[in-house]
């Protein structure tokens, strides 16, 4: 009752303190209040708390003198702003509005992590705290560990709670209570702010091919929406700069990389790359798309890390995509940088145009879907005309066709599809369709200068899914497949550009053609057989798998050994998958009749508390068609293991069944604690091409938390300042 009362009576008497001409008032409570009016005078006791614009005050004792207009505040006090800092004190004389004033034994908390202490603090105009003898820290100080990590002890610090910015006079960095470095004069964010120029974190980067070096960028903040950070990486054999722009507009966002190199592996020799990525929204739904990606020469992003594409592709497209229709127009073009495709460059499709119209309809008279596609695609060759010279390098390089071959294909497609469910469950589906494509090639006598042809196809489909439900509440869904299709193209026969590379997996088991492109159709009589079989547990375990095989009437030669479609049986499909708690596993297999595989691929993760881990194998047959003389053997990991909440360890690398040798191998370690991050890692590429060398990197970046980034919680419980 007697709180209650001082609340009332504070209530009252409170506007005197706060400024009724400002009409901003304050709320006051305390244990005891008493007003003398000779003195004009209010005194609070006892458990006194004033909540003001936004900012909470906590002491023991607060007297307000009306003539001075100022608060004289007896702690132990605490005071929280309107940012969320916690600001503690021994005493205090401040004015009513908290934004002038001295607190003496200050201590402040910013960002929930960045610690500061001080003999004595100055607020000013309600925007500067201004600090002496100044101990600063985000590490955790407890009574067996007094000192900590790291600190940065000062003469005078200045906080711009503005600009979200400290400057520090005379400071020095100490690492375990040990001075390590002076500075006359240092400015760094608190951890509140977002953005702000000035530079980043350091980091050193070591390699056999450059040696020793360091990277210094520096951000740059150009208004809200963009940005630009300038690394200079000066190392014992190289200067280099490099940049990244990037910018956000409210019809899409840009980002620009680059860099400039003068360096001693290509002397004498200016060395650049540049990657852009544009993502823009225009009028109607479209959408504009545009990814450049340029290099000087042929080793440079993979020497210096930046990438390790060995194909670049500059391209850009026009895109709208609605529930029936779909519309692209796109121009690309494409650099090789493996060493075994640079000298026959000029004989490779380079330069690629394609414009895409596609409309779906569900016609009410004859049910089920329709399908229209029409496509215009062109390329080019850079080649004019086959010499001798292109020719042995053809050969060299194992290359299947050296021509210079420029085409140009119109064409339409028209299909149907419906779906019938009859009453015992069973699903039929007839689907059929008509394509027409139209030719025009130049530079290759094989073929005339016009060519067309008309592929029709129909099919016919069942499948019976069947479910059921276990005593343990799990649900089996198993699904016989079957499907008789027939295809037929009349017409001349035109070179095969696009549908080389031929896959066959569970997605396109009933597929009418599997053929990627459009310069060939599957044709003849066949009819697949598939089973599939789905599992899901009350505890939210998947299993699936599938089964299935192709049976040609005539085996009409279309196929390759390694596509697993070759023959008039293909081979035998089959894939799987597990889904639990902590385990993912993948596995499509392609084998004949003898167990013999054509093509396998596994994939497999774990994500446990401490360990996680993933991995994945390839084999694939050799096959001269698709420009592969050995067989391709290759496995590919991924591990980390956290020993404690601090210390976590990193493995990778790529193994070369064939040659039997490491293609990559790298490792890590890395030290995250309350205030400090440490990365270190190795890596080293075995490989060595006519482009570039074998190479080992090392890298090592150290930040300390608590400056420019969002707070975290501490993982410990005592977080006192020394």
């Amino acid at each position: 009752m007697r709180r209650l009362f001082a609340l009332m009576l504070a209530g009252l008497l409170w506007p005197l303190l706060a400024g009724v001409a400002a009409a901003q008032y304050a709320t006051l409570v305390a244990d005891n209040v008493v007003t003398l009016t000779g003195k004009n005078t209010v005194v609070a006791n006892g458990n006194v708390e004033v909540l003001y614009d936004g900012q909470r005050l906590r002491a023991s004792r607060i007297v307000y003198n009306q003539f001075t207009d100022e608060l004289d505040i007896a702690g132990p006090i605490t005071i929280v702003d309107k940012s969320g800092a916690v600001l503690t004190g021994e005493s205090a004389q401040l004015s009513r509005d908290f934004e002038e004033g001295i607190i003496r034994g200050a201590r402040f908390i910013l960002g929930g992590q960045l610690q500061v202490a001080a003999a004595e603090m100055n607020r000013v105009d309600g925007r500067y705290n201004q600090l002496y003898k100044v101990v600063t820290s985000s590490c955790n100080v407890c009574a067996d560990r007094p000192t900590p990590l790291w600190q940065i002890r000062a003469r005078r610090v200045v906080h711009d709670q503005l600009e979200k910015q400290m400057y520090f006079d005379d400071a020095w960095f100490e690492v375990a209570g040990v001075p390590i470095a002076y500075f006359p004069r240092l400015r760094l964010p608190d951890p509140t702010l977002k953005r702000a120029t000035g530079f980043l974190i350091p980091r050193i980067k070591t390699s056999t091919a450059l040696g020793f070096g360091l990277k210094m960028p520096y951000f740059i903040a150009m208004g809200n929406h963009a940005d630009l950070t300038l690394t200079p990486y000066v190392s014992a054999k190289t200067r280099t700069l490099e940049a990244r722009f990037r910018r956000e507009f409210t019809f899409g966002s840009l980002v620009v990389n680059g860099a400039l190199s003068n360096d001693d592996l290509l002397p004498n020799s200016a060395r650049t790359y540049l990657f852009a990525q544009g993502r823009f929204n225009l009028p109607k739904d479209f959408k504009f798309n545009v990814d450049l990606r340029l290099v000087s020469d042929e080793s440079y992003l993979l020497e210096y890390g930046y990438s390790d594409a060995d194909r670049l592709s500059n391209k850009v497209e026009i895109t709208r995509t609605k529930r029936y229709e779909h519309i692209s127009a796109s121009f690309e073009q494409l650099r090789s940088l493996r060493s075994t495709e640079i000298p026959i460059e000029d004989t490779l499709a380079t330069l690629l145009g394609r414009v895409t119209y596609e409309r779906r309809s569900y016609p009410a008279l004859i049910g089920g879907e329709a399908r229209y596609v029409f496509d215009l695609e062109g390329h080019e060759r850079i080649a004019e005309t086959i010499d001798a010279t292109l020719l042995a390098a053809c050969t060299t390089a194992g290359a299947t066709e050296c021509v210079a071959r420029d085409v140009v294909r119109a064409g339409v497609l028209a299909g149907w599809r419906r779906d019938t469910t009859f009453g015992n469950g069973m699903i039929a589906a007839f689907d059929g369709q008509v394509a027409g494509d139209a030719y025009w090639i130049n530079e290759d006598a094989t073929y005339g200068s016009a060519l067309s042809h008309i592929t029709p196809t129909a099919a016919v489909e069942l499948r019976w899914p069947l479910s059921r439900v276990t005593a343990s509440g799990a649900t089996d869904v198993i699904e016989p497949m079957m499907q008789l299709a027939w295809t037929d193209t009349i017409g001349a026969n035109v070179p095969n550009e696009d549908s080389k590379l031929v896959d066959f997996d569970e997605g396109n088991l009933l597929a009418l053609s599997r053929f990627p492109g459009s310069d060939q159709y599957e044709r003849g009589w066949r009819t697949t057989l598939g089973l599939g079989w789905t599992r899901l547990t009350p505890g939210g375990h998947e299993y699936a798998a599938t089964i299935g095989k192709v049976f040609r009437f005539d085996d009409l030669g279309q196929f390759t050994r390694a596509s697993g479609l070759d023959g008039a049986q293909s081979d035998w499909l089959m894939a799987g998958q597990v889904k639990m708690e902590r385990l993912t596993l993948t596995n499509r297999s392609l084998f004949d009749n003898s167990l013999n595989f054509s093509k396998s691929e596994t994939q497999v993760g774990w994500q446990g508390d401490r360990v996680s881990a993933s991995g994945s194998y390839i084999w694939v047959v050799k096959d001269t068609a698709e420009e592969r003389i050995i067989n391709t053997s290759e496995l590919n990991f991924d591990a980390a293991y956290m020993f404690n909440q601090n210390w976590t360890a990193s493995i990778n690398g790529s193994y070369d069944g064939n040659t039997n040798e490491t293609t990559k191998a790298g490792f890590g370690l890395a030290y995250v604690n309350e205030c400090l991050n440490v990365d270190f890692s190795v890596s080293r590429r075995f490989t060595t091409s006519a482009n570039v060398n074998a190479s080992t990197d090392y890298g090592l970046r150290v930040s300390l938390n608590g400056f420019g980034r969002e707070a975290k919680a501490n993982t410990q419980s005592c977080t006192q300042v020394r």
